[in-house]
């Protein structure tokens, strides 16, 4: 069941801005909280989070196509979490602890795919 919020006047932009955030939400099948599966702590993946926005930022990525904050249940525990798209995914990828087999590998793996080395 959703629950709507019944207002006397809307503003279009708004209603702009929330079909935008649905729409790239469609595009998000990933969730940071995935990363926990391989071996990322919380604290990593909330660093690694904010490390892939940053570049995105940096270099001129709408973030809100890429990034999207949600509430996810991890066990019994409701937790904040990031709907991530498969660039938002990369980043966060590239961004973490590369001490970690899983994460080193997956980079050497983008390495090798970009430059045709496989």
């Amino acid at each position: 069941m959703k629950i709507s919020i019944y207002t006397k006047t809307y503003d279009p932009l708004d209603s702009m801005k929330t079909f935008l955030d649905f729409y790239y939400g469609l595009d998000m099948q990933f969730l940071a909280s995935d990363l926990l599966k391989i071996g990322l702590t919380p604290k990593e993946i909330s660093d690694a989070v904010l490390k892939a926005i940053k570049t995105g930022k940096t270099s001129g990525i709408e973030i809100r196509k890429h990034f999207m904050p949600v509430f996810t249940q991890v066990n019994t525990s409701i937790v904040n979490d990031c709907k991530l798209s498969k660039m938002g995914y990369g980043l966060v990828l590239l961004n973490a602890n590369s001490e970690l087999s899983s994460v080193a590998e997956w980079q050497i793996k983008i390495l090798n795919n970009f430059f045709d080395l496989a």
